[in-house]
């Protein structure tokens, strides 16, 4: 009997495991979607950081996952281990980071337990160190499925396959725009790399278009603690125009769906944020990317919207860049297209799971 088949029938509780529950709106929709996928008899164990929102959103028994040695534990306890959504193998966070997801694939694996990427992303892995642990990994997955070409073909050049998809927060329910006419939203994010005056252009723009178009601004928060005290911050910086400021208020979506009403009725969403964009695309928004990663820029490039590198001075038409998209959705088929690509992702737990 195939490895897959014996496993549909005993891998009933598999530890999900992902950066859930720090408060950050897109790890919340990447879990959303996962639970969704899992086939119906399934009962996960899920890590997260603040257990107490975790369980009363989604109605499942979780884990702390800061406490390396109770994960370790919970493994024990469950039959697979699914490392789900967002970028886990990656050392730009920190190689210790790499290192926990390290200890959960290997502890598993000698537990003889299936270990499955779901819709990953692989990388940036800028440490020697680091390809040479995820080189070692990948032979010891049992099944994965990758959320862009770049991921995929990192993982085949240090020795994995796997299906390719789109990214999993595709699978979040989308909503019919009806921003014409409506405010403008930045889904923007503190860059360590960014000095004060790096942001004074991209403020400019912001207010050039808020002040041309006569739209308000809102400083939407998609990681509550990161991003919420940005305005604030900007504007003690002495960055921030006093017209801008007048048109501007932060909120803080208490959950994905929040955010997507949001963005539904925005007349142009400007995103840092990558599930922030894929969230504006469901909503039908029309869309702007800021690319301080290349996931940003090729989430932009499957959307068909303007996309600047954060890592290059910004022109100086930035504003009319995206005046020239106010009001204006993005294409349909373009975002058909991205939805029927989460399937890869359902199809490999319905194979091991299922």
């Amino acid at each position: 009997m195939p490895a897959a088949t014996i496993l549909s029938i005993h891998a009933q509780r598999p530890l999900l495991c992902g950066y859930y529950g720090e408060h950050n709106l897109g790890d919340d929709a990447l879990l959303a979607v996962l639970l969704q996928q899992l086939p119906p008899t399934i009962r996960p164990l899920v890590t997260a950081h603040d257990q107490a929102l975790v369980r009363s959103r989604f109605a499942v028994e979780t884990v702390d996952r800061r406490r390396l040695a109770a994960v370790l534990g919970a493994l024990a306890g469950c039959d697979a281990l699914v490392l789900g959504g967002g970028s886990l193998l990656q050392d730009s966070t920190s190689f210790r980071s790499l290192v926990y997801y390290a200890l959960l694939i290997v502890s598993a694996r000698l537990r003889g337990r299936p270990v499955l990427l779901w819709g990953q992303g692989l990388g940036p892995l800028r440490r020697r160190r680091s390809r040479w642990l995820v080189r070692a990994l990948l032979p010891l997955v049992s099944g994965s499925s990758w959320r862009d070409p770049a991921s995929a073909a990192l993982a085949a050049r240090l020795g994995g396959r796997g299906a390719v998809g789109s990214d999993p927060v595709w699978g979040f329910p989308a909503v019919p725009w009806r921003g014409a006419g409506g405010p403008i939203v930045v889904c923007w994010r503190p860059l360590p790399r960014f000095q004060p005056e790096h942001w004074r252009p991209y403020l400019q723009a912001l207010a050039q278009l808020a002040e041309a178009a006569d739209r308000p601004v809102l400083w939407l928060a998609f990681h509550a603690d990161q991003d919420g005290p940005l305005l604030d911050a900007l504007q003690a910086d002495g960055l921030v125009e006093a017209s801008l400021r007048r048109r501007s208020r932060t909120e803080r979506p208490g959950d994905p769906a929040e955010a997507l009403r949001r963005f539904q009725g925005a007349g142009l969403v400007v995103a840092m944020r990558l599930h922030g964009l894929i969230l504006a695309a469901l909503a039908g928004s029309p869309c702007a990317a800021l690319s301080y990663d290349p996931k940003v820029a090729a989430a932009a490039a499957a959307i068909g919207c303007p996309c600047h590198d954060l890592e290059v001075p910004p022109p100086a038409d930035l504003a009319d860049r995206w005046r020239a998209v106010l009001d204006r959705p993005p294409s349909a088929e373009r975002m058909a297209a991205q939805r029927n690509g989460i399937e890869p992702h359902r199809h490999l737990l319905n194979s091991w799971l299922g």
